[in-house]
């Protein structure tokens, strides 16, 4: 109750920053990709539990003349690699957030899919709420490896606090101004999660 209350206060401080953000990078969505705007997708939250993630379109529906969507390196445009490299496509996940079913700091909410791929203690990741942003993010984000992210995810459930949440907060803004770790090298973002080597 106190890391949601932390939440919510934060957010209510911060409502004219992240509101007036919406709404131009909202525009600048429908401008350079058109509708929708928003792209939806299942993720699973706390305890496995799937809702829909909110975050603003990045890639066309370019697709091959056999209907199949193309990579996501083809779909990616430079506007919206750009809004990725700043970290604006993840601001619609504040209504996550305000619903309570993500937090300001914790574990990235992965792909549904992976459940199944996580061992014992990577599954650990998901005894906390995910989040906007969290201690991979602020240690390297895509430039680390799937095993390395998941450490370090369930370092932060074990030590978890609002101190270290602040601290996460005020490194990412200093990780965005950086840019850094945005893609893993030869990706448009990361590739696909198949499971630790020493779980197959």
């Amino acid at each position: 109750m106190i890391k949601r209350l932390f939440d919510l206060v934060v957010l209510l401080l911060t409502a004219p920053l992240w509101l007036t953000a919406l709404g131009a990078v909202a525009v600048s969505v429908r401008l350079n990709l058109g509708r929708p705007v928003l792209f939806r997708q299942p993720r699973p939250g706390r305890h496995g539990r799937v809702f829909e993630l909110v975050k603003f379109r990045t890639m066309t529906d370019a697709r091959d003349p056999h209907g199949t969507l193309l990579p996501d390196a083809q779909r990616l445009t430079r506007f919206g690699r750009w809004l990725r490299s700043t970290s604006l496509d993840e601001l619609p996940e504040v209504l996550n957030v305000l619903r309570g079913e993500m937090s300001l700091v914790g574990p990235r909410p992965l792909l549904v899919q992976y459940l199944d791929r996580y061992s014992p203690e990577q599954a650990r990741r998901h005894e906390v709420l995910p989040g906007l942003t969290g201690w991979v993010q602020v240690k390297g984000r895509n430039a680390l490896s799937w095993e390395e992210k998941f450490r370090l995810d369930v370092w932060y459930v074990d030590h978890h606090s609002l101190w270290l949440d602040l601290r996460i907060l005020v490194l990412t803004v200093w990780q965005v101004l950086r840019r850094h770790g945005v893609s893993a090298p030869g990706d448009a973002t990361m590739p696909e999660f198949m499971g630790s080597p020493t779980d197959r």
